[in-house]
């Protein structure tokens, strides 16, 4: 496994690699609807350039170095809070899951966030999301909970968590 810093020449690959793995992630949780209102608008090239002009907001994509394939990407923002980085979205397709991509992620974010001087890693998981059990096994905590409004009449519905790093 490789993380590779994606540039705007990568948001096509990002926003594919979002829909395939929304689709199985959300398929029980969202309406279609509401899966399509938020790729729109969280995925939109607008949105994703935004990110990627913020000097504290990095995306990495996954590759599988065996079979030479992106399967999935992690975006995160240093100093989104003090001392803080919030990891915003890890996804992965469907047929990576299992393989340890999603710990190795973790563990690049872990020292990426120790790097810049972070002590913390937040994120907001659905609270019907079975990611949920997969971040307690790699040490986050639920510290909260909330409903937000993201418009058009749809709200996440999610648990606060996070990670501490002990240096």
């Amino acid at each position: 496994m490789k993380l590779i810093k994606a540039t705007e020449k990568d948001i096509p690959l990002i926003q594919d690699l979002a829909r395939r793995s929304w689709e199985k992630a959300y398929a029980e949780i969202l309406s279609k609807e509401q899966m399509e209102y938020m790729l729109a608008e969280m995925y939109s090239e607008t949105e994703i350039i935004s990110h990627l002009q913020n000097s504290d907001y990095h995306y990495y994509l996954i590759l599988d170095e065996i079979t030479n394939s992106y399967e999935g990407f992690i975006g995160y923002q240093h100093n989104y809070e003090p001392q803080t980085t919030k990891l915003h979205r890890i996804y992965l397709v469907p047929e990576s899951k299992g393989k340890g991509m999603g710990k190795g992620a973790l563990k690049f974010l872990n020292e990426k966030v120790s790097e810049n001087n972070n002590n913390r890693i937040i994120l907001n998981v659905n609270k019907y999301n079975e990611a949920r059990k997969f971040y307690e096994s790699q040490g986050y905590k639920v510290y909260g909970e909330g409903v937000f409004d993201i418009g058009n009449g749809f709200v996440m519905d999610d648990y606060l968590m996070e990670f501490l790093i002990h240096e």
